[in-house]
């Protein structure tokens, strides 16, 4: 298991929130605000080596932060939040490691095969990251989209997640329930991911101690990455950044 850290903007600032409570508006609870820049935050994920970590675009307003962090630490993270087509090559040309799509696919409740077809053929497959953020409904787990406010028909399924895996090179899973509540993460979603034979797969959501953290890697067969937010001392939570970098290196 790898740990993927990561760096939320929100309004143009470093910020943990409880995702579910973004809206169109962009008024959501916020966990934490930080008074460094992005680009602190690369340079610390650059010092201790991580890759793989990603830049997440909260709603507009955020380029200007999402280059800072980005210049700090070229190829080694990737960006999402509201990247399309004609703005996928500017953030890679920029120094992005991948960018992550979620909106751009997922609209009109289901999959833009379309758009995904000549996204990867424009930038590569290897360049792309797709977000399939989800929620459980009648007992199984749905892509939402639109800020994780709207449910899609796509099913998070091995069926589903094989089709798609042809065109990226890895998934990105926020359990959206449980996101930025420090409760404990979703074990049956991540049992579930870790079922699924295909690209490789990062969760966030929930995590938020150590016991978690080994809880999380058995449960995931030691495949499934992590990534951890509001939980983290860095971000104002009270499990150590250096554990958690330590445990993953092990």
């Amino acid at each position: 298991m790898k740990f993927r850290p990561c760096i939320d903007l929100h309004q143009g600032k470093v910020k943990q929130i409880v995702g579910s409570t973004l809206s169109e508006q962009g008024a959501a609870q916020v966990n934490f605000e930080a008074h460094q820049s992005p680009g602190y935050f690369a340079q610390l994920y650059r010092s201790d080596g991580l890759t793989g970590g990603h830049v997440i675009q909260l709603g507009p307003g955020n380029a200007a932060a999402a280059r800072d962090a980005i210049a700090a630490y070229p190829g080694g993270l990737q960006i999402g939040g509201g990247i399309t087509a004609d703005t996928a090559q500017t953030w890679l040309d920029a120094g992005a490691a991948a960018v992550i799509v979620t909106s751009y696919i997922f609209h009109g409740g289901a999959v833009d095969w379309q758009r995904l077809e000549q996204l990867a053929d424009r930038i590569g497959v290897g360049n792309l990251v797709l977000d399939v953020s989800c929620r459980r409904r009648a007992g199984r787990y749905y892509v939402v989209a639109d800020r994780w406010q709207t449910f899609t028909d796509v099913a998070v399924d091995a069926e589903g997640m094989t089709a798609l895996a042809h065109y990226c090179a890895e998934f990105l899973v926020h359990a959206v329930d449980v996101e930025g509540k420090q409760g404990g993460f979703d074990q049956d979603l991540v049992a579930l991911l870790a079922s699924f034979d295909t690209k490789p797969i990062t969760y966030a959501g929930g995590v938020r101690d150590l016991a978690d953290l080994q809880r999380l890697n058995t449960l995931g067969k030691g495949k499934i990455d992590v990534t951890i937010g509001s939980a983290l001392d860095i971000f104002g939570g009270t499990l150590a950044y250096r554990d958690v970098v330590d445990y993953c290196r092990h």
